[in-house]
C-alpha cells in the first residue's frame, strides 16, 4: 500500500479529500477528517488580552470552544460577516477549535499526483503548515495542515509546558 500524505489517518487509495473554504480570494483546503462540523457565524464572547485573530469563545454543547478569525490570523483585508460567513469546528485530538471563513465551497478529492509542492516564500503561513497546492481543472488550493498550524505557539491555543 502506497501512503502519500504526511498524517497518521492515511488513506490506502492515496486520494484524500479536503474541505475548501474561501478567505478573499483565496481558496484552501483542510482534511475533511479534521472537521467535526460547520456552523453559521455567531457573535463570540471575547477573552480580553487575547490575540487579534481570537475572536473569543463559544459554549458548543457544554465545550468552550476558541473561535480563530482565519482572514486576521493571515493579515488578510477585513470583510463584514454575512449570511455566507460560516465557523468550521475542527477535532484536532484532545482540543476543539473553530475557525471563521468567509464561506464554504465543497469537498473535494484530491490524488497524490494533483499535490504539488509549495513553493518557499515568505507570508502569513508558515510553510512547514502548508501540505501543497492542490489543483483541479481552473482551480488551485492551498492545502492546510490545519493541526500543525492551529499547533503554533503564536497561534496563542498551546497551554505552555511548566
Amino acid at each position: 500500500m502506497n501512503q502519500t500524505n504526511k498524517t497518521a489517518a492515511g488513506v490506502a487509495t492515496g486520494a484524500r479529500e479536503y474541505l475548501t473554504f474561501r478567505l478573499g480570494e483565496e481558496e484552501y483546503g483542510i482534511d475533511i477528517l479534521k472537521v467535526q462540523e460547520i456552523r453559521g457565524y455567531e457573535q463570540p464572547t471575547r477573552i480580553a488580552n487575547a490575540p487579534e485573530f481570537i475572536k473569543g469563545v463559544v459554549n458548543l454543547r457544554g465545550t468552550i470552544v476558541p473561535i480563530v478569525d482565519m482572514r486576521l490570523r493571515f493579515n488578510c483585508s477585513e470583510i463584514e460577516y454575512n449570511a455566507f460567513t460560516v465557523v468550521i469546528i475542527l477535532n484536532l485530538g484532545s482540543r476543539v477549535v473553530g475557525i471563521v471563513v468567509d464561506s464554504v465551497s465543497d469537498v473535494m478529492e484530491l490524488s497524490a499526483e494533483a499535490i504539488r509542492p509549495a513553493p518557499d516564500i515568505e507570508s502569513a503561513i508558515d510553510n512547514g503548515c502548508i501540505l501543497g497546492l492542490g489543483s483541479v481543472s481552473e482551480r488551485m488550493l492551498i492545502l492546510l495542515d490545519i493541526e500543525k498550524l492551529m499547533g503554533n505557539v503564536d497561534m496563542g491555543l498551546v497551554a505552555s509546558e511548566a
